[in-house]
């Protein structure tokens, strides 16, 4: 526990701290009438208001579209399921800025919607709406799915032979199982639409802005830092509450039911009603997945080929907007990913076998704090990085491993919730056998330990490299003019007015979606039904 302790001490609760401290202190004493003043304001409780009813309006709307697709993905067996799993969660691990860059391509100005019917949705609330269902649509075919093909269908079968209709042997039998597993993914969703901010900041323009969106302009726009300590302690409290609610429908559902093997349970399609929903389904994927992904790769080509690319290798043709090419991105991109990603998985390993061999208050509230920085605001984490780590021993403000610290903070979590349950499933008679027979700690370890839980592992590196590769909060603070990451230099290519401009930004952010995705791909290939939470 020491190390994964120590490195959430340094940064993370450090540059949070000083943060706040900052914002919340006055000639060395804390300043809570604060909290009234910022509450107060009218437009802070707008903000508020419009952080809360866009995350509830948007878990309605993702449940309501991806339930059936979840029972399609668990019941259904159909030729190309498997790649359409994989397909379906390339928007989950793409970075907001891709998103929204996707959805301005579909319904900004000169977007296809724009094109075909002169209607425009930036801007508007349903661009977001529709942005956040693409972007969690996964996250209910997964969580809810994955439980769904695990529930033994006889059961349901038998309230049927007993006299029930098919909707209340449903209600009575199945909805209660699936519970569970719907309240976790409606509180995932309802979290990462709480704390969205790339796609806000693209799709909603100056109309709109969520707690982080609002962060991010408070700090880096007016240098409010007292508003933004305020609001980044709100965010943390409700975020907090979120993470609790969902840990206790996690324990609740692991512990109420009796699983069988997912491959008991899927049949192909029989009948006209069974064959409209999965036709019903591929079409939502479609159009809401498939489309706009599409179009941002149609308006990279635009009407001129590869120009957009050839672009992206010039400095001169962005001097007003990049110190070096855009194409220079990729490699930091890539390169600071792949840091991330070892950092991520040594910390998080570490994290995740400390929690398989202790129990108690004190590892619950380990596990806790290994999700804190889910609950914070990225923004802050990177603007704390710039003022805390700025002086010896620990002076990194201009060193190149800022970025990838920060990403890892985000890996992180995913890594835990990966190893976790695969750690858990060891049996340590194995281990004590091995030590027996006279094989050392670390040997057990290698022998035993690593053979296991090897796929777990590489389901985890992927995950970790595909966050922080798409990390954008924390980075657009840190990332150096000259070492530019893929979103941060998307971002600014948005900012910039002109067509040379915006469709660089479009072939950037393709380039961005292909390496999310081949990495989905090859994580799709090594992993198990039962490796790891989602």
């Amino acid at each position: 526990m020491a190390v994964p302790v120590a490195f959430f001490a340094v940064f993370f609760a450090y540059p949070v701290a000083a943060i706040v401290g900052r914002g919340l202190k006055a000639d060395g004493v804390w300043q809570f009438g604060r909290f009234g003043e910022v509450l107060a304001r009218p437009e802070i409780r707008d903000v508020l208001w419009f952080t809360l009813w866009q995350a509830l309006a948007s878990t309605a709307l993702t449940l309501l579209i991806a339930l059936p697709g979840a029972y399609v993905f668990a019941r259904f067996d159909f030729p190309g399921k498997q790649v359409l799993r994989a397909v379906v969660t390339v928007p989950f691990v793409l970075p907001t800025v891709v998103v929204g860059t996707a959805f301005l391509a579909l319904l900004g100005r000169g977007g296809l919607l724009d094109e075909l019917w002169g209607v425009r949705l930036d801007t508007t609330v349903w661009a977001i709406l529709l942005a956040h269902v693409f972007f969690n649509y996964a996250v209910v075919v997964r969580t809810v799915g994955g439980l769904w093909a695990q529930l033994d269908p006889r059961q349901e079968e038998a309230a049927r032979v007993l006299g029930a209709s098919r909707f209340t042997a449903w209600r009575r039998v199945t909805l209660p199982a699936l519970a569970p597993a719907v309240a976790a993914a409606a509180l995932m969703v309802f979290l990462f639409t709480f704390t969205s901010f790339g796609v806000v900041q693209i799709l909603g323009g100056p109309g709109f802005s969520t707690l982080e969106v609002e962060i991010y302009r408070q700090t880096a726009q007016l240098l409010a830092l007292p508003t933004a300590a305020v609001l980044t302690l709100v965010q943390f409290a409700a975020v907090g509450a979120i993470l609790a609610v969902h840990a206790w429908t996690v324990r609740r559902r692991e512990r109420a039911l009796k699983l069988v093997d997912p491959a008991q349970t899927a049949r192909r399609p029989s009948g006209a009603g069974q064959w409209a929903l999965l036709g019903g389904v591929l079409l939502s994927v479609l159009v809401l997945i498939l489309l706009p992904l599409a179009v941002l790769v149609e308006r990279s080509l635009g009407g001129s080929g590869l120009a957009y690319y050839r672009a992206l290798t010039s400095a001169d043709a962005n001097s007003g907007t990049f110190l070096v090419a855009p194409i220079e991105a990729i490699g930091n991109s890539l390169r600071y990913a792949l840091v991330a990603t070892l950092i991520a998985l040594v910390v998080g390993g570490l994290a995740a076998a400390a929690l398989t061999r202790r129990a108690g208050r004190l590892v619950r509230g380990f596990d806790a704090l290994l999700m804190l920085p889910l609950g914070v605001s990225a923004v802050t984490v990177g603007f704390g990085f710039l003022i805390t780590l700025d002086k010896p021993p620990l002076d990194l403000r201009t060193s190149w491993i800022l970025v990838p610290l920060a990403q890892a903070l985000v890996g992180v979590p995913f890594v835990v919730r990966t190893m976790l349950p695969v750690l858990r499933a060891v049996d340590a008679r194995l281990r004590e056998a091995a030590a027996v027979l006279g094989a050392s700690p670390l040997r057990a370890w290698r022998e035993v330990d690593f053979p296991l839980v090897r796929r777990a592992l590489l389901v985890a590196a992927g995950f970790a490299f595909a966050v922080s590769l798409g990390e954008f909060g924390a980075t657009v603070f840190i990332a150096r003019p000259d070492n530019p990451t893929l979103p941060v230099a998307v971002a600014r290519l948005l900012g910039r007015s002109g067509e040379l401009n915006y469709g660089q930004a479009m072939a950037l952010s393709t380039i961005l979606m292909l390496v999310c995705a081949v990495s989905l791909l090859l994580l799709e290939r090594i992993r198990t039904d039962r490796s790891g939470e989602f």
